[in-house]
């Protein structure tokens, strides 16, 4: 097999079968047949990711089997990332994700971290159940130029908010984008709140932060 589609297809499935020793076999001829790295992670893998995704949307699928979908896509990348481009493995800049105070709800937030750090920015994760503050001390201490909120809940909304005000009372809002998603957000509400952005899942929050940032 090393038709380039067929590969790509492969890797796809093996992260939504939870194929996570089979990938890398599987990894290796796609780069062994000379097909661009970045293409095998974004189109193959990173595909196979919004797969599963949708499927736990539906309830086929429950954590434990994204779990191990997300354990095949590192296998994956593990293989394919040192084989990146120059321009395709510099890190592009780096992302504060976390899900707001009062939701503990975070496997949207881990389906976007995946995606981000296959298309190779830098992630800093803190967690579920965040302080608007944290956000904004997290900015300051590593410098990111971008701010992912997540929340299902929507009680937590304002707390997405919030982070919006602190970033402006500190200084930095200017140096960096905000973008949203969960359930309970919309296009509308991140206008409303002063947000840059609203992604409805992990794929999207990819193209999304890319825009936003020029890349």
């Amino acid at each position: 097999m090393t038709n380039k589609e067929e590969l790509i297809y492969a890797l796809s499935e093996c992260v939504v079968e939870m194929e996570d020793e089979k990938v890398i076999p599987v990894a290796e001829e796609f780069i062994k047949s000379g097909y661009p790295a970045i293409d095998g992670i974004m189109y193959g893998l990173a595909d196979g990711m919004k797969k599963a995704a949708d499927l736990y949307e539906d309830e086929e699928y429950f954590i434990p089997e994204l779990l191990i979908c997300s354990d095949a896509m590192y296998n994956g990348l593990d293989v394919l990332r040192p084989h990146l481009d120059k321009n395709d493995s510099q890190q592009k800049c780096k992302v504060v994700i976390g899900v707001v105070e009062g939701d503990t709800h975070d496997i949207g937030k881990n389906l976007v971290k995946i995606m981000l750090e296959a298309a190779g920015y830098e992630i800093i994760d803190l967690g579920r159940d965040v302080p608007p503050v944290r956000f904004v001390h997290a900015v300051k201490d590593k410098g990111a130029k971008v701010v992912a909120l997540s929340t299902l809940m929507s009680t937590t909304t304002n707390n997405m908010r919030k982070v919006v005000e602190l970033l402006s009372e500190e200084g930095l809002r200017n140096s960096v984008k905000v973008i949203i998603g969960g359930g309970p957000t919309s296009p509308e509400f991140a206008r409303k709140i002063g947000a840059d952005g609203y992604s409805k899942n992990a794929m999207e929050a990819v193209k999304l932060v890319g825009h936003l940032i020029g890349t």
